[in-house]
């Protein structure tokens, strides 16, 4: 290579370095989600990888805080629209620039507005804080939105601890005291023991929260918000949960991942068989077909038609289609009926039988 080609290189090289670091850090990538990505899919990368990436699940991680600090970071700027537009312009440092980067909590909203936390941890003998009252909410969701996920948004009026005048007994306790009763004479005797702390009072606050459908939930299953249950004037304020409660379907029934559903043909259909889509929850089209005899209660099995799997969404349950069949209501002619029995040649065959045994 020639010097002059040695120095293009190098020119073209910094000026690619000085791009990349005026640049800052490729929120899109850190999410995992396309630049034309909504907010809902960026909500849904950033709940499944805050879940992985959190440094209360990698301990062993030393970048674990910096990984879930950048996480924080994407999503604060991307599920803002005015800071996604800024972010997209010019990228990290001019986002800084202008006062959209950085400075609150990036998980603030996580742990408050989508209910999310790790258990366990706690130790030891130390006295427990008191804690306000869990609530629990029923959320009636749609099979369509378990199906395919949604964010829902519910509005609650939390009461809340605010500043009042004066002040109040607080921490009280029971204590062992000694009373001098006379020379030489003690008596040891409890005694409640309270602490003066400034005065506070409960006040109504609206607060709207956005409850995540993920897709495959379960009926029942829960999703617990932080700190938005009942207050505790003297400790910490309880956890909302929400249940998730599945609505009936007019055409499906949900048992596990797998679907369940009837179709009613024709005795024409029944016969010379047929071919028919079936509208599933997410609108995308299941085809049937077949050219054989279909008896009442015939049931077929559509692999991967069913629910996705809570853990894995990429696996999906199957789809089971039972068949009943709609007979003729008319009259036939006596033409009719012959040729009804030329054409299926049966011989009349009477069978008693306890059918609700299947003997």
């Amino acid at each position: 290579m020639t010097k002059l080609g040695f120095q293009i290189v190098l020119y073209l090289y910094i000026v690619l370095y000085t791009f990349t670091v005026l640049a800052g850090r490729d929120y899109y990538s850190i999410l995992g989600v396309p630049k034309n990505a909504n907010t809902n899919q960026i909500k849904k990368a950033y709940r499944r990888l805050a879940k992985e990436l959190h440094p209360d699940k990698n301990k062993d991680d030393p970048t674990a805080e910096q990984k879930f600090h950048d996480l924080g970071a994407a999503y604060e700027a991307l599920s803002d629209p005015e800071k996604r537009a800024t972010y997209d312009r010019c990228g990290e440092e001019c986002l800084k620039r202008e006062g959209g980067g950085g400075g609150a909590d990036p998980f603030a909203s996580f742990f408050g507005d989508f209910g999310f936390h790790f258990g366990g941890g706690g130790g030891g003998g130390e006295q427990e804080t008191p804690r306000g009252a869990n609530i629990v909410m029923d959320l009636f969701v749609t099979l369509e939105e378990l199906y395919s996920g949604n964010f829902v948004e519910i509005t609650r009026n939390k009461p809340v601890v605010r500043p009042a005048k004066g002040t109040r007994k607080c921490n009280c306790r029971q204590e062992m005291v000694t009373r001098h009763l006379g020379p030489g004479r003690f008596q040891m005797m409890q005694q409640n023991v309270c602490d003066e702390c400034p005065n506070v009072k409960l006040v109504n606050e609206e607060r709207t929260l956005e409850v995540e459908v993920e897709a495959g939930m379960a009926d029942g299953q829960e999703s617990r918000f932080v700190a938005e249950g009942e207050p505790h004037i003297d400790g910490d304020p309880g956890d909302l949960i929400i249940r998730v409660k599945a609505m009936p379907h007019p055409v499906f029934e949900r048992r596990g991942d797998d679907l369940y559903t009837n179709v009613t043909l024709t005795l024409q259909e029944a016969l010379v068989g047929f071919q028919m889509e079936i509208d599933h929850l997410d609108g995308h089209k299941v085809s049937i077909s077949r050219d054989k005899v279909t008896w009442p209660g015939a049931r077929i099995r559509k692999k991967g038609e069913g629910m996705p799997n809570y853990e894995n969404n990429n696996l999906f349950g199957t789809m089971y289609i039972t068949f009943d069949i709609d007979f003729p209501k008319k009259e036939f002619t006596e033409e009719e009926r012959n040729s009804l029995k030329e054409i299926l040649k049966q011989t009349p065959s009477y069978r008693t039988y306890n059918g609700l045994h299947g003997f």
